[in-house]
């Protein structure tokens, strides 16, 4: 653009001297340089005709010349820009990357915490569905009351009972007598008798008496049952338990089962066997959620 400007300054500059060269004609006819010629030849109109083309020429060139220097001012700015640009990227990136180095040993521990998170929420579960597996276990204690448990208390009465022995050789003598009167009545009018007895509480007569229906083999399910009651009442917890696990034995589907099971809770806590206890308060709990017995075991548990 700079040497097409050149150029029409030159050829303007041509024809300007070209043009005073030649001789003027009188009165000023022929002189190019006047504000308005006349009297000018064909070939001074083109010589005068160029000089105002190149003038214009020269007037656009020197404009786009300056709008040229304009647009390269424009593009010089964009381009700082640009640089600044790509200049606080590059920075942003930097920026960036340590941003993520500072923060990893973060996130590895958001990531430990979830692993380690998601580990114990397994170990809950696990847990819950041990629990209800030991509820349901539960309920089959009464099913697996068998010969091998021994308690202390239980030896302890077995001692006891040889220590007693002359005592207990009496009673058989005289448990003998009455046997002999008993066995004169049927099996169903002695469980009548020995019911009756029950109820005005002559707790030695009814023992008698249901021992003789064990004998003969006649309820011995419920004469255990009744005969361990008895105990209990007499807090012989011992032994209640003793007759109590054989009436279970015998028939686990009796009617008085609640009752039976709640009072083997209660006369094995007495006995300070807690643990025990506490096993057959929850399965009268499990087993009969509905019944008395069921919310006394409860208030055993501390649960009410």
């Amino acid at each position: 653009m700079k040497s097409t400007v050149q150029a029409a300054l030159l050829l303007v500059a041509f024809v300007s001297s070209v043009s005073f060269a030649a001789e003027p004609s009188a009165f000023g006819a022929g002189d190019l340089t006047a504000a308005s010629p006349y009297g000018l030849t064909s070939s001074e109109k083109v010589i005068l005709q160029t000089k105002k083309t190149l003038k214009k020429v020269a007037i656009n060139t020197k404009s786009q010349a300056s709008e040229l220097d304009s647009l390269r001012e424009r593009i010089d700015g964009i381009q700082s820009i640009v640089e600044n640009l790509s200049i606080k990227s590059h920075n942003n990136k930097i920026n960036l990357q340590k941003f993520k180095e500072d923060n990893k040993a973060n996130i590895d521990n958001i990531h430990e915490f979830q692993t380690r998170l998601g580990e114990q929420i397994q170990k809950n579960t696990q847990a819950i569905e041990k629990l209800r597996v030991m509820i349901l276990e539960l309920s089959k204690v009464v099913d697996k009351i068998n010969a091998d448990y021994v308690s202390k208390d239980e030896f302890n009465t077995l001692v006891t009972d040889v220590n007693n022995f002359k005592a207990l050789v009496a009673k058989e003598i005289k448990s003998r007598k009455s046997s002999a009167k008993s066995s004169k009545i049927s099996s169903a009018e002695l469980y009548n008798q020995a019911k009756a007895y029950f109820d005005k509480k002559y707790y030695t007569k009814a023992i008698q008496d249901y021992k003789e229906l064990i004998k003969r083999k006649y309820k011995p399910a419920y004469a255990h049952y009744m005969i361990g009651e008895m105990n209990f009442k007499r807090k012989n917890y011992a032994q209640a338990i003793s007759y109590f696990k054989k009436s279970a034995s015998l028939y686990d589907k009796a009617s008085y089962m609640p009752k039976l099971m709640l009072h083997t809770a209660i006369a094995m806590d007495k006995t300070g066997d807690k643990e025990h206890a506490k096993a057959f308060y929850n399965a009268v709990v499990v087993k009969y959620p509905k019944s008395k017995e069921a919310k006394e075991a409860k208030k055993h548990l501390g649960l009410t």
